[in-house]
């Protein structure tokens, strides 16, 4: 449950108190966040090796999904929205969430594959 918390919160998977993003970026203004290479506070390398985040797509696209199937549910058969309105409000959930999205598809992915370094490992 706690590594939930530092999930939502983008913090260190070593430390759990370093931050992985430099900025939060910003898709009206088609700015994609940047991270940082290295934890502050612990010097855990967060970019393991070139293609290390091509599996964080799979996970920002389930994110994008669940997201735009909860939108048709609440839209179609609670509120009873029509289906042109439904997809509009879906587009522009899909951009408002998408640097949301990147950033935690990244961090969940760093959380699965983490490894914990100990104070004095030296990391190769």
């Amino acid at each position: 449950m706690a590594d939930i918390l530092y999930i939502l919160k983008e913090k260190c998977p070593n430390c759990e108190k370093g931050d992985i993003f430099e900025s939060k970026g910003n898709p009206f203004l088609f700015r994609m966040p940047k991270m940082h290479r290295r934890c502050h506070n612990c010097d855990y390398n967060f970019i393991r090796e070139p293609g290390y985040f091509f599996g964080a797509m799979y996970v920002s696209y389930a994110l994008t999904i669940a997201e735009m199937v909860a939108v048709l549910i609440l839209g179609k058969f609670v509120i009873g929205l029509g289906n042109i309105y439904i997809f509009v409000i879906i587009m522009i959930m899909a951009v408002v969430s998408s640097t949301f999205n990147f950033r935690l598809s990244r961090t969940i992915w760093l959380y699965m594959f983490r490894k914990k370094k100990t104070p004095g490992h030296i990391e190769v």
